[in-house]
């Protein structure tokens, strides 16, 4: 794996131009979730280049992409943005996403929609972790949310679930709270 650092988004850009597919971390150097997700992405053994960009020195590549929360894993086709994967992942999720072998959204076999998954979580949760295990071993795309960053987020969760605990796992409408892997598969239809 080769990773380039860039250093602003004309230098990202340029970088689009070389090639259709192309990934960029998006870190805060650091951060605990930002290292996690840096040192797992450099471990990763595939033969391609990797673009890295630090937030605390790049300054105009998240503003231009619409991305508040560091670590990013931002997907480019064509030099247009299709997928932001966010928060730290395992060095096994970013091997399949760079294999492209991660699901996307899109239809299943049968023609249905992917249903609407959003994890609600917290960095140090070990139940979060697992449950966001759980989702990519299955290859279900999900959102993740962090509530520790965002105090409107954590009130609204509890309004909606009547809870605070974390995880919770918003399929669709439906909430769970924990990681009740028995309903989850139902939602999803596992």
């Amino acid at each position: 794996m080769k990773i380039q650092h860039i250093k602003s988004l004309s230098e990202l850009e340029k970088n689009l131009d070389k090639k259709d597919n192309q990934f960029l971390l998006l870190y805060k150097k650091g951060s605990d979730q930002s290292d996690c997700a840096f040192e797992n992405l450099k471990n990763v053994n595939i033969d391609t280049e990797i673009l890295v960009a630090d937030v605390s020195t790049v300054r105009d590549i998240h503003p231009k992409y619409d991305i508040r929360s560091a670590p990013s894993f931002l997907e480019f086709n064509s030099k247009n943005l299709v997928n932001v994967y966010k928060g730290c992942h395992e060095k096994e999720f970013f091997n399949n996403l760079l294999l492209g072998s991660v699901y996307k959204a899109g239809n299943d076999s049968e023609g249905k929609p992917q249903k609407r998954v959003t994890v609600y979580s917290t960095p140090s949760c070990s139940w979060c972790t697992r449950l966001k295990t759980y989702l990519d071993s299955k290859e279900i795309r999900y959102r993740d949310v962090d509530v520790s960053k965002d105090q409107k987020i954590a009130e609204n969760l509890v309004r909606k679930s009547g809870q605070k605990g974390v995880p919770q796992t918003d399929i669709n409408g439906q909430i769970i709270v924990g990681f009740d892997q028995k309903r989850i598969d139902s939602l999803l239809g596992i």
